[in-house]
């Protein structure tokens, strides 16, 4: 398959045509990536059961990982959802946003799309390019992030080229996304309850805040999905997010970390490091490669990072990454829960 990568802006002739194009491709069955205000997206129709399999197959990921659906106005989830009273609160506070809803689906789509379960994941993303590729398509679209299944998410084009070179049509390019991981994923249980799957920009005290209505937060935001468990929404898989090397996380002081890693002796080692602590390790390993994370107060900064610095580490071929154990709250969530997939839960507490 022949790959083209189009500029994709709303405030020029040619980006505008570009997308049309890549509706147009939507239209007739192709795969299109396509930024958000998250990460990039690898996007086809999402009332056709054939070209989720497309989506699968350019993944390589399995078949019973859901999808989520992506429309261009919040109302539109009731085309493939049954949305209730819960649903309008979420939609007007975070829609259009980096919010992704869980709910019982309608028969518009597909059982391959929805990954073999009754629920459909809707989310309606605020990025203007996403968000008139959807309008111009007139579908909804099916979107996972646009890497190989369990690789780091991409946060641009060139990423996403590296991965999906002659795997999709189309890549839309519009620069570095603004947040860096996934949306935030919650499951509308009933009327009066809500259960955080997968956390992201949105925190859980936002949620609860808008939602009025307690929140649950799923076991598997934080630790391992259940022996034969499927998988209610994308990123809940055992190791997710990851680069070839193994990644562990350190919970600890600096001193705590450098003296631990010191006494493993490896060669070849990756440290992602707050940039408070870059010179300390710069110090005591000066072979290693140290990849800056942001001020350890800054998790926007964090979030917009990780999955590139996982991504570069991916290219020095190291045989070990070491990185910092997040906090479990506000966005520091977030970043919890992809880098104990990244490492596939490996924690060490110092």
């Amino acid at each position: 398959m022949k790959t083209e990568i189009l500029e994709a802006r709303t405030d020029t002739a040619a980006g505008l045509a570009n997308i049309e194009r890549a509706a147009a491709c939507i239209r007739a069955g192709g795969l299109v990536v396509f930024p958000t205000e998250t990460v990039y997206g690898l996007g086809a129709d999402g009332t056709r059961a054939e070209t989720a399999e497309k989506i699968y197959k350019a993944k390589g990921r399995p078949s019973d990982n859901p999808l989520i659906i992506h429309i261009a106005d919040p109302q539109d989830a009731a085309l493939y959802a049954e949305t209730n009273a819960l649903y309008d609160r979420l939609a007007e506070a975070f829609m259009p946003g980096p919010l992704t809803v869980v709910m019982q689906a309608k028969d518009s789509v597909p059982m391959t799309t929805r990954g073999g379960l009754s629920t459909v994941a809707v989310r309606c993303p605020a990025h203007p390019v996403a968000n008139l590729l959807i309008r111009k398509a007139g579908v909804c679209i099916a979107a996972p992030s646009a890497n190989l299944s369990g690789k780091p998410s991409p946060t641009d084009a060139m990423q996403v080229a590296e991965d999906m070179t002659g795997r999709v049509d189309i890549i839309l390019d519009d620069g570095s996304a603004d947040f860096g991981l996934e949306s935030t994923i919650v499951k509308i249980e009933n009327e009066g309850s809500l259960t955080l799957l997968r956390p992201g920009r949105i925190t859980p005290e936002e949620l609860e805040a808008a939602a009025h209505v307690p929140l649950a937060i799923s076991d598997a935001v934080t630790d391992r999905l259940k022996e034969g468990e499927a998988a209610p929404s994308p990123g809940m898989k055992y190791r997710h997010y990851a680069p070839a090397a193994p990644v562990t996380l350190l919970d600890g002081t600096v001193e705590q970390c450098i003296a631990y890693i010191g006494s493993i002796g490896e060669e070849k080692i990756g440290i992602i490091a707050y940039d408070d602590d870059v010179a300390l390790y710069q110090s005591a390993f000066p072979n290693a490669k140290i990849y800056a994370f942001g001020k350890k107060e800054d998790e926007l900064s964090q979030a917009h990072l990780l999955f590139a610095l996982l991504r570069r580490a991916d290219k020095d071929a190291l045989v070990h990454i070491y990185a910092p154990l997040p906090r479990k709250s506000g966005i520091g969530l977030a970043l919890y829960n992809r880098m104990i997939r990244a490492a596939s839960h490996h924690i060490l507490h110092l």
